[in-house]
């Protein structure tokens, strides 16, 4: 397995180590719900070396950008970030992605772990525009340091005023490293991913200073589980998960960032089609108050019938209820809908809900 250049500290920590997308990261340290909560209610880290890094360079870096994906990258400007995806010609996710605009001539594509080598593949395969692609990913260590106090325990070794904008960022000097700074957050709380190049003494020089800055607040390390809690209390998608191959932007919630009117992209004429014809099935939020686990693949169903499946499921520990999400068909999609999981045999009552479960203060 691929270590992170922080896989010793996770080790000193008594972190639990798994296997995820090829790499050896820590899921858990003390508790996942531990975790979890003390992402809500203070300032917690993830270690997110295991991201993928992406730069496309070129004059033509935009027009690339802009048939690769499928949100409107031209919107943006320097110092802004995009949250986008990438289609095969079917109209099926090869991945969700961040675009980040470094300039008119090159972008930032952060991508899932797991999907490194097939997203740079694709995107070597469709470059038709001469552009200059490099992955990087191996290259930098990303730390997600989030939660309602992250902005006070970043600030006190960031040498910039961390007035940064939800998707935004900019480069600063944090603990004596020169990286670049954005708030993107995949948790729902306030937070900064730190994205720097170095070591592993650099590493774990930014990690210490870090926890040193987030002492007073009651930082703690945070592992794979709680960020998988955590986003899916605010409803987002994980690849494998909600969203893959099979599944389109618009059955996945996700017609938001799929901008038709911007011109020709990878998958366009196939999810104009699916626009026309109309959905066949959504992803869509569900909760019971019974006591069950909602798994990834247990099936739903309703009025005697199965009518989808659940993608991703747990106990929510803010709500202490169990949440999750599936793809239903379009009958079964309107918020109050009655619907089922199927769990071992048994049909545990659970009904649509509106995203996100947790509300969040803004």
């Amino acid at each position: 397995m691929k270590k992170t250049k922080l896989f010793k500290v996770h080790e000193k920590l008594g972190a639990k180590i798994v296997d995820f997308a090829g790499f050896a990261m820590p899921v858990q340290y003390f508790s996942i719900i531990g975790e979890h909560l003390n992402v809500r209610n203070g300032v917690g880290v993830f270690d997110v070396s295991h991201m993928g890094e992406f730069f496309v360079k070129g004059e033509k870096a935009l027009d690339f950008v802009q048939y690769a994906t499928v949100n409107n990258a031209a919107k943006l400007t320097e110092g802004r970030v995009q949250y986008s995806a990438m289609c095969y010609p079917d109209g099926g996710i090869v991945d969700d992605l961040l675009v980040y605009k470094i300039s008119d001539t090159e972008f930032m594509l952060v991508v899932n772990a797991s999907n490194i080598e097939k997203d740079f593949d694709w995107l070597q395969e469709n470059n038709k525009f001469g552009v200059e692609l490099t992955n990087a990913s191996d290259d930098y260590s990303l730390l997600a340091v989030q939660g309602p106090k992250s902005k006070e325990t970043v600030q006190k070794i960031c040498d910039k005023e961390l007035d940064l904008e939800y998707y935004h960022y900019f480069r600063a000097n944090v603990a004596g490293i020169n990286m670049l700074v954005s708030r993107t957050g995949y948790t729902g709380e306030l937070g900064y991913e730190l994205y720097f190049q170095g070591d592993e003494a650099v590493a774990e020089k930014v990690w210490k200073a870090v926890f040193e800055a987030g002492e007073e607040f009651g930082i703690k390390p945070a592992g794979l589980g709680a960020r998988d809690s955590l986003r899916l209390e605010m409803g987002y998608c994980l690849y494998g998960n909600d969203i893959d191959k099979s599944t389109n932007p618009l059955e996945a919630g996700l017609s938001w960032i799929t901008k038709f009117k911007k011109g020709d992209f990878i998958g366009r004429d196939a999810l104009v089609k699916v626009k026309e014809e109309g959905l066949k099935r959504k992803l869509v939020p569900m909760q019971t108050g019974e006591r069950a686990f909602p798994r990834h693949g247990y099936e739903i169903s309703a009025d005697g019938k199965i009518i989808g499946h659940i993608t991703s499921g747990t106990v929510s520990p803010v709500l202490n209820k169990p949440i999750a999400m599936g793809y239903v068909d379009i009958a079964y999609a309107e918020p109050g809908a009655q619907v089922n999981f199927v769990i071992r045999g048994k049909e545990v009552p659970a009904i649509v809900v509106t995203l996100p479960f947790v509300k969040k203060e803004k």
